[in-house]
């Protein structure tokens, strides 16, 4: 869904912390959109959405992943919510 609606998405790694067998990662992604989006129209818009993934690894495999995104800043960018500030 990501990469059809920002075929231009790209990752930077803000920070990441390893301990014992979990993995945290705090990243930043940027695009533009310019694929539909959970039914919503192109905007061309660039976007920045900031979220953090914990993987749980076992034998150098990702097993179990937990992530929080922030979509709703996501949404804020391409117009489809209205911003508070």
């Amino acid at each position: 869904m990501n990469i059809t609606a920002f075929p231009d998405l790209h990752f930077i790694i803000e920070k990441m912390i390893a301990e014992g067998d979990f993995v945290v990662v705090h990243h930043t992604a940027r695009g533009t959109h310019q694929g539909n989006f959970m039914n919503i129209p192109p905007t061309g818009k660039q976007v920045t959405m900031t979220g953090i993934l914990i993987d749980r690894v076992a034998h150098g495999k990702i097993i179990e992943e937990w992530s929080v995104s922030d979509y709703l800043g996501l949404l804020q960018q391409i117009g489809v919510i209205l911003s508070t500030e």
